[in-house]
């Protein structure tokens, strides 16, 4: 679907990418990661023609995009839906009129367009807020609406700029289950630019991660964080990969498991690790073994079905979320 090589961007005296090869599949969730100034955005800039490289080869879906003529390139961005940080809606018009406005840009016709916008912000459950305007919306809301506008011009391809890190985490948690069901049940192939490894590790399949404009791992997400490569712990840090030795696992079933992560660490004023990969129906979570007790007493008061496991020879190969809460 997106077959990058060697490609190159330099601003000025800034080199921003120097040489990126990366391969994007079709149909999947792909994930970027890297340090601020690593050349995420501009990469993706770069998939959707909003950005010229100087050197290499990257094509979309088939098609060279430094190739394509003014009025080609305006035809191919048709395609390449893109979702910002900070939503980038306008405030003047309603939820309706910021989801119609590509489609009017495009001249579509008003009985299409009202059913499209219709079943768009049906989609993302937004039917009620309609004629509200954003300041009247909540963040997570917000994003929602700019997701439908998104994809009101029926892309293939949906590029997502740190979509959730302006978000709480229950709320980020609401918005890649929506971007989920959205590659699940529409075939959009996803590339999504983050720095949070739980964004990343919870929905992507594949991920790359960028070190000085250049690819310095990528493949499958479960292998990185198993194998644990260079790139991954200077994007971490040692300590934010390798989770306490002397800790067991426990693993539960619920759909909110952030949010009771973080209320749980605040309750009994200890320090969670909350852990899994590729959006695995039991999360674990990482306790210290001096907890073992407190921990199980608190998911049995709560009605939570779970297992907890031994303490571990090695290290589980990924820390998601760290959140240490201390009584006071």
């Amino acid at each position: 679907m997106i077959i990058a090589r060697n490609i190159g961007k330099t601003f000025g005296e800034l080199r921003v990418l120097g040489g990126v090869d990366l391969h994007v599949a079709r149909g999947g969730i792909f994930g970027l990661a890297g340090r601020s100034g690593a050349g995420k955005s501009t990469f993706l800039r770069c998939i959707n023609g909003l950005e010229s490289y100087d050197h290499g080869s990257l094509v979309v879906d088939g098609v060279e995009v430094r190739d394509l003529k003014e009025e080609e390139l305006r035809e191919f961005r048709k395609k390449v839906g893109m979702v910002f940080q900070n939503f980038s809606l306008l405030e003047r018009l309603t939820v309706y009129e910021n989801v119609a406005l590509p489609m009017r840009c495009w001249r579509y016709k008003a009985s299409s367009m009202d059913a499209k916008v219709r079943e768009l912000v049906g989609l993302v459950g937004l039917t009620d807020k309609l004629r509200q305007k954003p300041r009247e919306l909540s963040g997570g809301q917000k994003q929602r609406v700019a997701i439908a506008r998104a994809l009101c011009l029926e892309p293939d391809i949906l590029l997502c700029d740190e979509a959730t890190s302006a978000l709480d985490p229950k709320t980020a948690q609401d918005i890649l289950s929506l971007l989920d069901r959205i590659n699940r049940d529409m075939g959009i192939t996803i590339v999504m630019v983050s720095h949070q490894m739980s964004v990343l590790s919870s929905s992507c399949r594949e991920m790359a991660i960028l070190e000085n404009g250049s690819v310095a791992c990528n493949g499958p997400v479960e292998r990185i964080f198993r194998e644990q490569p260079a790139a991954l712990r200077n994007l971490l840090g040692e300590h934010n990969v390798l989770p306490p030795a002397d800790s067991r696992t426990v693993t539960i079933r619920i759909d909110e498991d952030a949010e009771l992560a973080v209320r749980m660490a605040m309750e009994l004023g200890i320090e969670v690790v909350l852990k899994g990969v590729n959006g695995n129906p039991r999360p674990l979570l990482r306790v210290a073994e001096g907890d073992y007790g407190r921990v199980s007493a608190y998911l049995d008061e709560h009605g939570l079905e779970w297992t907890m496991g031994g303490p571990c020879a090695r290290p589980d190969p990924v820390v998601l979320d760290r959140f240490p809460y201390h009584k006071a």
